[in-house]
């Protein structure tokens, strides 16, 4: 039998009011608000540790570095407590054969009861032989580690994308995990990597509600991806006033304005960045003072270099631009009362020589 989450915490000496606040911090940073935490208490207490199969394909193991990093909530308490991480070769102490024999175990023993978790991908070309797990193609590993899981979380743009490995002229036919996997949930949660805490939230919210939270049509969920990055930025007020960086280091990049014409990405990037951040909520890439790059969209290595701009509108400046709409509306303002002047003299005019013709030419 497996332990719930709580019977975990109470045994490793964790109070009952320590597990309430927890779960209370653990809606906050869902975005579900306190008035979910009941609900969360509930599940914890009553609801099995599912067990995870944390699988890596090609890939640099940046997502890995990002998920234990997380602070709310703390990885340990996800990889200790929510979920039975069976299987991680990065994180796990067993090596070689026990290893191995890990995953035959779940997946036999939590038959359609068990998570997958992909970092990386399955390079398709040689028949998979560009990545090899144990002697086999990791394509091969991928298929029947996935045939009886509940679901499969994609971690990364590499999982998810391709990402870099699938950029032009993508010699190993590096190959996102939908495209290899299906008629199984897939949870794509692209970044390269993700944040830490978008990771954390989304494995949690899975183990909480034993369901996939809401997707958006790419597949990935909308509470983290609902919204772009352009919506939440800091800098956005600068971008509506027309004020933008125009070269690293001008006296533009040093007041903060808008990076959008070094090639910043934020208006086409649907991520979390800008309200989450990274580093435990200190500071994310724009703050920084570089322009966000895209790496939650799909084929973002492909699409252009990082410092062009994403499109060449016109920016509508407010403040920028005042002085010219000012005198633009002066200039049109002075044609106007020029034009009603010119038109008045010519009724006038025309008035005054009806009059002459009535009165016989005036004569």
């Amino acid at each position: 039998m497996v332990e719930t989450f709580y019977e975990v915490l109470r045994r490793q000496g964790i109070s009952r009011r320590s597990f309430l606040k927890f779960c209370s911090l653990t809606a906050t940073s869902l975005g579900l608000g306190s008035a979910y935490a009941p609900r969360i208490a509930y599940a914890l207490e009553n609801k099995p540790r599912t067990p995870v199969l944390w699988l890596h394909g090609l890939e640099c193991t940046c997502c890995s570095e990002s998920f234990i990093r997380s602070a709310h909530p703390l990885a340990k308490d996800v990889v200790l407590s929510m979920l039975s991480l069976d299987y991680d070769d990065t994180l796990m102490a067993a090596a070689g054969h026990q290893a191995e024999a890990i995953i035959e175990e779940i997946k036999k023993k939590y038959k359609g009861n068990y998570i997958v978790a992909v970092e990386g991908n399955p390079p398709l070309n040689e028949d998979g032989m560009y990545c090899i797990h144990g002697g086999r193609p990791f394509v091969e590993i991928l298929k029947e580690t996935c045939a009886d899981a509940k679901a499969v979380i994609a971690w990364g743009a590499c999982a998810s994308w391709g990402c870099v490995q699938a950029a032009k002229p993508n010699p190993t036919r590096a190959t996102p995990i939908d495209k290899v996997i299906t008629g199984k949930p897939i949870i794509k949660v692209p970044g390269c990597p993700p944040i830490a805490e978008v990771m954390t939230g989304v494995i949690t919210y899975m183990l909480t509600f034993d369901r996939i939270p809401e997707l958006d049509r790419d597949g990935r969920p909308k509470m983290f991806y609902g919204q772009r990055i352009h919506d939440k930025c800091y800098r956005r007020p600068h971008f509506d006033a027309g004020q933008f960086v125009e070269q690293w280091d001008d006296d533009s990049a040093r007041k903060g304005y808008c990076l959008y014409k070094m090639g910043c990405k934020g208006p086409t990037t649907y991520n979390a960045c800008s309200t989450t951040r990274w580093n435990g909520g200190v500071s994310f890439p724009i703050q920084s003072g570089h322009g966000c790059i895209g790496c939650s969209e799909d084929g973002f290595w492909d699409k252009g270099g990082f410092y062009n701009r994403v499109t060449d509108i016109k920016q509508f400046g407010v403040e920028a631009n005042a002085d010219k709409i000012g005198g633009t509306l002066a200039a049109v303002a002075g044609a106007a009362v020029a034009a009603h002047a010119a038109a008045t003299a010519l009724k006038r005019a025309k008035s005054g020589n009806d009059k002459n013709d009535q009165n016989g030419g005036g004569k």
